[in-house]
């Protein structure tokens, strides 16, 4: 049997290669891939704008994903076979400090993350420890689970943010992780959820999952000082201030978005008047996950709206210049082999 991946050589250029199905070795699993989404970072790979640090040429992108597993290494139970599955992307050492406190995405053992350093899911398999995988029921949607690795984040965002009934909560940016903080949020049953982004088409589905308000930037400077807890996904060059000014005195903000050099920076003193309380995420911890597949598997969280487009892989090229291309209506874009 023959199986297929993209391979990115360097930036802008890819090629389709076909091969012999990659096999697993100790303790690690095959998957056949059932979709894999693509994210900024993965077009920022194609593009050549990652940090070197954070990619490794050529690589067969793709992190988001979800599959089933088709065959298991030595040392990995049989009975996974069959089962539908996603697998956290950091390849945590499992041993340093950190690893052993529960946080696996603050790893000190060095940067190693399935589609950027290791082959990804941007093909008809990919082959990850066993040990990182996160089985789904036998009947969960895997075109929707495909985005279970941007709601993971989302989820640490969440867990470390601790809303409470009640709260007023705002949510700056409506892409694939802000409607999914969404989502999570409204569970919390807060007393007002605001979304800010300039996209309508993106607010709009916000409140069908479940925000009260949505508005522009420019509409939101008359809320400062407002919210008890603002999330940040957006990672623009001016949101993560700008999500400080939103906080009351004595409130909390998560960023989550991710920070190109030279983003405004966040004013000290406002800071430190304000009291406030300001966290960030960098991927997703076992925990995390964990959380985050519950909330899929119950019901809670419905990633499959967000899924906009679907590409063969041979369309590669085409798809991830969707990824990024300014389009309102361009949501979650999956590749399905």
């Amino acid at each position: 049997m023959t199986s297929r991946a993209v391979v990115v050589d360097r930036p802008g250029v890819h090629r389709l290669v076909s091969g012999a199905e990659p096999e697993p070795g100790p303790g690690e699993v095959r998957v056949r891939v059932a979709a894999a989404g693509i994210c900024m970072s993965d077009r920022e790979v194609y593009d050549g704008r990652r940090d070197a640090a954070y990619v490794r040429y050529p690589v067969t992108p793709g992190h988001e994903w979800s599959g089933t597993v088709e065959a298991v290494g030595e040392g990995v139970a049989p009975e996974l076979i069959g089962r539908r599955t996603v697998a956290e992307g950091f390849r945590a050492c499992g041993r340093c400090a950190r690893c052993r406190g529960g946080d696996t995405s603050l790893c000190t053992a060095g940067y190693d993350e399935t589609g950027f350093t290791r082959p990804g899911a941007f093909a008809d398999h990919v082959v990850v420890p066993a040990r990182l995988l996160h089985p789904l029921a036998d009947d969960a949607d895997l075109r929707a689970a495909a985005l279970l690795e941007p709601a993971a984040v989302v989820a640490a965002a969440v867990r470390s943010s601790r809303p409470e009934p009640g709260e007023r909560i705002a949510v700056v940016g409506a892409g694939t992780l802000g409607l999914l903080a969404v989502q999570l949020l409204a569970a919390s049953s807060p007393g007002e959820l605001a979304v800010i982004d300039p996209r309508t088409e993106r607010t709009r589905l916000a409140r069908a999952f479940g925000a009260t308000v949505a508005c522009a930037p420019e509409e939101a400077e008359t809320s400062h000082g407002r919210y008890d807890l603002v999330v940040e996904t957006a990672g623009a060059p001016t949101t993560a201030a700008s999500s400080c000014l939103l906080a009351r005195r004595g409130g909390r903000v998560v960023l989550t978005g991710m920070f190109a050099p030279g983003a405004t920076g966040i004013d000290p003193v406002h800071l430190s008047l304000s009291q406030l309380t300001v966290r960030t995420v960098f991927g997703a911890s076992s925990a995390a996950w964990s959380f985050a597949v519950r909330a899929f598997t119950t019901g809670l969280l419905d990633p499959a709206p967000l899924v906009t487009h679907e590409f063969p892989l041979e369309r590669y090229a085409e798809a991830v210049a969707l990824v990024g291309g300014g389009d309102p209506g361009t949501g979650k874009v999956l590749l399905r082999p």
